[in-house]
């Protein structure tokens, strides 16, 4: 049942991803873990207790958050077995499809490089701010179109290989615990108040489940880029992030660009590094090569789930 199933979950995603009238009527699923994690943190996050404690608690959601998507995977996976029999695998692909981000993450990116060819520079900075965490209000053009293919580098990973990297390793279970635990880190997983060591267990959670994704990642980005290789080798651990930096050096060595270095958030400064060695000033037509390489890696992606659906059937 898993190879037909993974295939024809990529392929609804690519073709349509998760379109906004269905948004505006049900949201989305990882809004569910949202809610969890959001009940967990207002009753378990108490600023007066110690560290030790409050890192208990936050492991504590994080069990919450698997039993709910390890449980809710493979009740569904079961049920549809019970119910369709042999074809359960085209309800599961339809469970799974609004784990994977093929398609919605193109669409969020591509206004950020068009708001820049048109040479509209406040709306290619409301285009990033909706996927950038950093503050967009002073970027120029050139620290627009870096932000959104950094995003698009990292969300590689978290919103397209890593997902479909744990349907192929568990199916539901397997891609509904990443989906939780990726999310619980994006909304605890900091260091910055008022989070510290609650999102510890989230943030843990989450560097071992990229772990192997992101390489996977980074090494489809290359193939697909037809070069980055030394860049990547050599720039990947120059990210806080133990997986982030992968994809990322991928990116920016196949594009020949320097990404990364300082950045802004609530108004301080951080003094990351640079990934890459090439061009600074990232222009819009930076922003279309690095959708035109994320499409080719997708591509690839199609590619392996389809050979690996022929080998079983």
């Amino acid at each position: 049942m898993a190879e037909p199933m993974v295939l024809a979950a990529l392929l609804v995603d690519a073709a349509i991803g998760w379109p906004a009238p269905l948004y505006a009527r049900l949201g989305h699923p990882v809004g569910g873990f949202a809610r969890v994690i959001g009940w967990c943190a207002r009753g378990w996050n108490r600023q007066e207790w110690g560290a030790t404690l409050r890192r208990a608690m936050g492991a504590l959601t994080a069990l919450v958050l698997l039993v709910l998507a390890i449980g809710g995977g493979w009740l569904l996976q079961a049920l549809a077995g019970w119910l369709l029999g042999p074809w359960a695998w085209a309800a599961v692909a339809l469970l799974a499809w609004p784990g994977l981000a093929l398609r919605s993450l193109h669409d969020y990116v591509r206004p950020v490089g068009v708001g820049l060819a048109q040479g509209d520079l406040p709306a290619a900075r409301r285009a990033v701010g909706m996927i950038v965490g950093r503050d967009t209000a002073t970027l120029d053009a050139a620290g627009v179109a870096r932000a959104a293919i950094e995003s698009l580098a990292e969300s590689f990973c978290d919103g397209v290989a890593a997902p479909l990297f744990w349907l192929v390793v568990g199916g539901l279970p397997g891609l509904w615990t990443y989906k939780a635990i990726n999310t619980a880190d994006s909304l605890i997983g900091h260091r910055e108040a008022p989070w510290g060591p609650f999102g510890w267990a989230a943030a843990r959670l989450d560097d071992v489940l990229n772990l192997l994704p992101a390489r996977l990642g980074a090494v489809l980005l290359c193939l697909a880029g037809g070069g980055g290789w030394a860049v990547l080798w050599r720039d990947h651990g120059r990210h806080a992030s133990p997986n982030a930096g992968w994809t990322e050096a991928a990116m920016a060595g196949a594009l020949g660009l320097r990404l990364a270095g300082p950045v802004a958030y609530d108004g301080v400064v951080h003094d990351k590094a640079w990934i890459g060695d090439g061009r600074v000033e990232a222009t819009a037509g930076d922003v279309a090569r690095a959708l035109r390489l994320y499409r080719r890696a997708c591509v690839l992606l199609i590619v392996l789930a389809a050979l690996w659906a022929w080998k079983g059937s």
